[in-house]
């Protein structure tokens, strides 16, 4: 074989296996892309209401597709919706706050929630909760269900509020009330910044 034939033959052997490099790559960077699109959400916690769980400017992840939202679950709701209860106890949506917010599910359909806003306790099916994760008690009430409490959460919705109970503007607002489980776009499971405090998120 002459010299310029090895020289081709090994040219040729080089090319396929950079285009077999480079499409491992390509099929490789389209299935994360698609993972990261239809199973997880990135995102940057704004604000104090979730102190000290999680902290202004943390980077979190949540799975967008989950079996289930129950009670002590951390989430990232659109928050474009309030809904607040009619007399009859129905639902009864208006416009909401406009933006993404996280929040901590403390009772889903169902459940009865009571507020004794003058001890800064709150109940959930007439048992008082043990938070062990707030910033301070629940003293705090923004007008969404004031005079209606205790109140019994619709099939399909879910109540919730923010650790920093007194700074936390969640399902006690009337900018926000209760929270349609459609509007949840992800359960949060892990913080990726910053790097210090890395892991799952309780």
């Amino acid at each position: 074989m002459s010299q310029n034939n090895k020289k081709r033959n090994i040219l040729t052997k080089i090319a396929k296996e950079l285009n077999t490099i480079v499409e491992t790559m390509l099929i490789s960077f389209f299935i994360v892309s698609m993972v990261f699109t239809y199973f997880f959400k990135v995102a940057t916690v704004k604000g104090s209401s979730m102190e000290n769980t999680l902290m202004p400017k943390d980077r979190i992840i949540a799975l967008s597709i989950y079996p289930d939202i129950k009670r002590g679950d951390i989430v990232i709701i659109n928050a474009q919706d309030a809904v607040m209860l009619d007399e009859n106890g129905n639902p009864s949506a208006k416009s909401g706050l406009g933006k993404e917010i996280v929040k901590r599910v403390i009772a889903v359909g169902g459940q009865t929630v009571d507020i004794d806003f003058e001890a800064g306790d709150v109940y959930v099916d007439g048992e008082k909760l043990s938070e062990s994760y707030i910033t301070g008690l629940t003293h705090l009430d923004e007008g969404a269900f004031t005079g209606q409490y205790p109140i019994t959460v619709p099939d399909g919705y879910i109540f919730v509020l923010g650790d920093n109970r007194g700074v936390s503007k969640d399902s006690r607002s009337i900018e926000i009330g209760l929270i349609a489980e459609s509007a949840v776009n992800g359960k949060v499971m892990l913080r990726i910044s910053p790097l210090e405090n890395f892991g799952f998120v309780n």
